[in-house]
């Protein structure tokens, strides 16, 4: 529906656009869910008068929506349903609970969460995000392996230095991003003295790509696990999903140069 489109838009450029700033995205997706939530409560009836209008503008007939709905020429029908509250909750309320559960599945509360920590450290605007206590939730919460007892404690005291070198150090002054930061930390060789800071925005800066590949192998299984390959072991599924999802890079192997490999490593196994 218009509205629909019309609310998630808002929510699309934000996330399209090449510099994006993290807390205003995920306060977008926020609004977009409000909205969309206050459209099923409240957008029906709007709607429905928008629908009589242009049926009576152009001559088109409407149902009497207080009649009971029929649904093909089954013998078990409702007689509780009317076609109002069929369109109202069957298609209307449908529709709209799909996006909702889209969004959620998408920007979930653990991954609105994780994206809004991961911001913390974002140097624009002079660093405005910056929070030493929200940046050890992220490691505590996100990161807990990637970092030992004694390296978390030491990270905080890391960072009150590195909040004080930050705004006195031209050099880190007017960055944009991240991976700005990251490259200053090396250029400067800071990336020594502030090693785990240095190590927590890698991990940072490699986050949209493990999503990525999350989806893209998640929605590679969805093709080469099939109805007919539902019982597949899971080292040849793995096998499959390697061969499908890095095809641009099979496509340069032949047959037999493969075969050759495995004449290979059966040579090598004769002569143990």
């Amino acid at each position: 529906m218009k509205e629909i489109i019309g609310i998630t838009d808002v929510l699309c450029q934000v996330l399209q656009q090449k510099s994006q700033d993290i807390l205003n995205a995920m306060n977008i997706v926020s609004t977009t869910k409000g909205l969309i939530q206050k459209l099923r409560n409240e957008g029906w009836k709007n709607l429905l008068k928008n629908v009589v209008f242009y049926s009576k503008k152009f001559d088109i007939d409407i149902p009497e929506l207080s009649s009971r709905y029929v649904q093909g020429r089954g013998r078990h029908q409702r007689d509780h349903i009317t076609i109002e509250h069929h369109y109202h909750f069957e298609i209307f309320n449908t529709i709209i609970d799909f996006q909702m559960q889209e969004l959620d599945n998408r920007f979930g509360e653990g991954t609105t969460r994780l994206l809004t920590l991961s911001s913390v450290l974002d140097p624009k605007d002079e660093y405005k995000s910056f929070n030493i206590d929200d940046i050890c939730c992220l490691i505590e919460d996100y990161y807990p392996l990637d970092f030992s007892e004694n390296e978390k404690i030491n990270l905080r005291f890391q960072l009150k230095h590195f909040e004080v070198d930050m705004f006195s150090n031209s050099m880190f002054q007017d960055l944009i991003s991240i991976a700005d930061l990251c490259r200053k930390l090396v250029e400067s060789e800071k990336s020594k003295t502030y090693y785990l800071i240095d190590r927590l925005v890698c991990l940072i800066l490699t986050l949209p790509v493990s999503i990525a590949t999350s989806e893209r192998a998640f929605s590679a299984m969805k093709i080469v696990k099939t109805r007919l390959h539902n019982k597949i072991e899971d080292e040849f599924l793995a096998n499959n999903l390697v061969v499908y999802i890095k095809r641009e890079i099979v496509k340069n192997f032949d047959l037999y140069s493969i075969l050759d490999d495995f004449v290979c490593l059966k040579e090598r196994k004769l002569q143990f």
